[in-house]
């Protein structure tokens, strides 16, 4: 079991969206859903929370009403091999979401994700700091973001 997990709230829709993210990573499967009774403030069958593994990781979605949606202040970061991975993750994440600067994107529902090179940290940090300074500049100048680009700033 892992330690710590994080807990995504929806309104109504965490099993669309879990169903959804599970499409979209490998390794990723739902490992446990609790449903709404005639108890439940939800209508009775609706998933109350679901448990779910995205890449090997657990996280939990609730269907917890309207109370609270969410914002860029927290966002999922995926760690991309290839450009190839980027691009994928790219189109099927702004599907109905929003693209917004330097990798980050809001999927449609509201959840905001960071999808960057693996080695994104190296670009940023190069022990030559005109290097580093022209790999985020050319980053502030894009949407999705281009390994390649990057790497040749």
């Amino acid at each position: 079991m892992q330690k710590i997990v994080t807990s995504l709230w929806f309104d109504g829709n965490a099993e669309e969206a879990v169903n959804f993210y599970t499409s979209v990573f490998k390794n990723s499967k739902i490992t446990d859903i609790s449903r709404y009774t005639e108890a439940g403030p939800g209508q009775p069958g609706t998933a109350l929370a679901i448990m779910f593994q995205l890449n090997g990781i657990e996280y939990m979605a609730i269907n917890g009403g309207p109370e609270y949606t969410f914002t860029p202040a927290i966002s999922l970061m995926v760690n991309c091999e290839t450009q190839q991975e980027i691009d994928s993750l790219w189109e099927q994440l702004t599907a109905g979401g929003r693209e917004d600067q330097c990798g980050w994107l809001t999927d449609k529902y509201g959840l905001s994700w960071q999808i960057v090179p693996a080695n994104m940290g190296q670009l940023m940090q190069s022990k030559d700091p005109e290097k580093a300074r022209r790999a985020t500049e050319a980053m502030f100048k894009m949407k999705k973001l281009d390994i390649k680009t990057l790497q040749e700033a």
